[in-house]
């Protein structure tokens, strides 16, 4: 299997974010907050600073590897996007036969989705992280945060809460969908 001899990714970085690299260990700060990732699984690729550029970088990297490089850059393009823009998930709250109640419990860090189908015991959605916060206006439910793994964990744990198993879908159409995502937190 052939090798490709080098392999490098470069990523701008704005004027009012910084980035810090120890080793793979990668801490992006920025006007809405910090974010750190720890890359140390990525054996062979190098992770460097260089004036207002982050460079990904490998030598002598088969196919895996190799895909790895863009990998970890995108993650840092995702870090500089959510310290400077922040990420917004909008899901919409949907029944046919019993009106579905949502209520964030910041204290427990889970949003409490009342009365689905009918039943009598809450649907519980865990809020992924420290840095999301979950909002409910009219008929949507709203998450933002500056982590997109923990934006999009926490909008997944909420439209995984009203699944439906034994019904048949067509006919029982209720639960929280996810219908946008996008760069920018609504306020």
């Amino acid at each position: 299997m052939a090798k490709a001899v080098y392999s490098s990714s470069t990523i701008n970085i704005p004027d009012n974010v910084s980035v810090e690299v120890e080793g793979l260990k990668v801490r992006v700060k920025g006007p809405l907050g910090e974010l750190e990732k720890d890359f140390s699984h990525a054996k062979g690729v190098g992770i460097r600073v260089e004036g207002n550029r982050v460079i990904v970088e490998g030598y002598l990297l088969d196919r895996k590897k190799k895909a790895l490089v863009g990998t970890i850059a995108a993650h840092i393009e995702n870090m500089i996007t959510g310290v400077t823009k922040g990420f917004t998930y909008k899901l919409k709250i949907i029944y046919s036969h019993f009106p579905i109640t949502v209520q964030v419990d910041e204290k427990n860090n889970v949003v409490r989705i009342k009365n689905f189908l009918g039943e009598k015991a809450d649907r519980i959605a865990k809020i992924h992280g420290r840095n999301v916060k979950v909002k409910v206006s009219g008929e949507d439910v709203i998450v933002t945060g500056i982590d997109i793994e923990e934006v999009g964990q926490t909008a997944a744990n909420i439209e995984r809460a009203t699944k439906i198993r034994d019904l048949d879908r067509r006919i029982f159409a209720d639960g929280i969908y996810l219908y946008e995502r996008g760069v920018g937190i609504e306020r």
